[in-house]
């Protein structure tokens, strides 16, 4: 009986020690008041100060940007130790009315710099020198060194032509002159070759150094020879538009009487032929085309312009429409155009003005004098067109269309990404000055 009695009360007792040790740590500590809230993870990190308080509403203020395209930190941070003395250049790829004849203007005349470039009046191109009194230039653009690869040359021409162009301007300050065995010179050369160490837009797509290899002129070794080594950086740089307004903008340009038929064109050492580039008009320009005509002449470069001048066009048989068919040559396009842009050191869109202007600073560590203006009244936005021949314009610039959405998501991430970056950086200043305050 008494083990029955046991097994009946043993369970009751073990559950009322259960709710007393639940009671226990579950209860209110504070009975009869409200108890204090425990603070969110976020404000017990930073302590609950005033000014903590006003970083972190700061930091939750900032816009989010819903990115489109992946990428890796390595292609939103950019930051170029850009050596103005030595031996770096930056090289300004120009593609036809996306704002690049104001953005090449702020460079030879909107940058602080130790030693600015000399403008005369009434001239275009100006003297960007290093300072120190080389005369070797830190930029090749339109405004500096002229059309030196031809007139608005492209990416597959400025990366074949620029180092160069440049050699024939002179290595001056950028040169080492070394006298060694010609059984060397074999070795030596092969390792210039490959030698890779910097990040893929300082090297595009030819490596530096820039050798070239002579006789000694007071040699007494037959078998002795000087290799003169020009070490030079080239970061390459452009702007882009909007392929609608950059595609009106074209047209009004041609109907006023442009035509730049003196490009060359140059691929894989060569320029196109009348058949692989036949020309929208007879006589000299094309002056006074209606916006229908411009549509309708297929070989028009205005379509996809921004791509074509992008892209690696000898990975598609330059201007030889048979080398390929359409569909696989416009996807090579394309993705060799995006490629080449991501690796850029820097690239702006005319539609953000006051961005471009930042983006570039950050990048280079240069500072422009006044800033940028944003102007939202175009030749382009004064043309008055319906959806329907919008709808054409876009399909006639469908690869265009990709890219520049493409390339506004990067140009975004890397704004917002730069921002964050500069606020995290403010942040943790005010932090340390006000430690060493108290």
């Amino acid at each position: 009986m008494d083990e029955r009695f046991n097994r009946w009360l043993l369970p009751p007792l073990l559950a009322l020690l259960f709710l007393l040790i639940v009671y226990q740590y579950v209860s209110p500590a504070c009975p009869g008041a409200a108890c204090p809230r425990r603070p969110p993870a976020s404000a017990a990190r930073r302590g609950g100060g005033p000014e903590e308080r006003e970083e972190e509403e700061e930091a939750a203020a900032m816009p989010r940007l819903a990115a489109k395209f992946p990428f890796a930190q390595g292609e939103l941070c950019r930051r170029v130790r850009f050596d103005m003395r030595g031996r770096d250049v930056i090289v300004f790829l120009h593609i036809q009315k996306t704002g690049g004849t104001t953005f090449g203007r702020h460079l030879v005349r909107n940058i602080h710099l130790e030693q600015p470039c000399y403008c005369r009046a009434g001239q275009k191109k100006c003297a960007c020198h290093r300072p120190g009194g080389d005369k070797d230039t830190w930029l090749f653009s339109r405004f500096s060194t002229g059309w030196s690869c031809g007139l608005h040359a492209d990416w597959t021409e400025l990366t074949s032509c620029v180092p160069a162009a440049m050699e024939r301007r002179g290595c001056a300050g950028n040169r080492t002159l070394r006298s060694v065995p010609a059984f060397q010179m074999l070795q030596i050369t092969s390792r210039l070759s490959q030698r890779r160490g910097r990040a893929p837009w300082q090297q595009v797509p030819l490596p530096s150094p820039w050798a070239r290899i002579v006789r000694c002129r007071k040699s007494t070794e037959i078998l002795k020879l000087c290799l003169i080594i020009c070490f030079r950086n080239f970061y390459y740089i452009t702007m882009l538009r909007d392929p609608v307004s950059r595609y009106l903008s074209e047209w009004k340009h041609v109907q006023r009487g442009a035509t730049w038929k003196t490009s060359l064109h140059m691929c894989d050492g060569r320029s196109p032929t009348p058949d692989e580039l036949p020309t929208c008009y007879e006589g000299d320009d094309w002056s006074g085309v209606s916006l229908q005509e411009f549509m309708d002449c297929s070989y028009n470069l205005a379509s996809n312009r921004q791509v074509r001048m992008l892209a690696d066009l000898s990975l598609v048989g330059c201007y030889n429409l048979t080398f390929m068919n359409e569909s696989e040559r416009n996807m090579i396009l394309l993705q060799s155009a995006k490629n080449n842009l991501k690796n850029m050191a820097f690239f702006g869109l005319t539609e953000f003005q006051r961005k471009t202007q930042y983006l570039f600073e950050r990048t280079f560590n240069l500072k422009f004098i006044s800033p940028f203006t944003q102007f939202n009244v175009t030749r382009a936005s004064n043309v008055d067109i319906g959806e329907d021949v919008r709808q054409r314009i876009e399909e006639l610039n469908f690869l265009d269309m990709q890219l520049y959405e493409y390339a506004k998501d990067l140009f975004l991430q890397r704004f917002q990404y730069s921002k964050q970056e500069e606020h995290q950086k403010n942040r943790l200043k005010r932090r340390e000055e006000r430690r060493l305050l108290r």
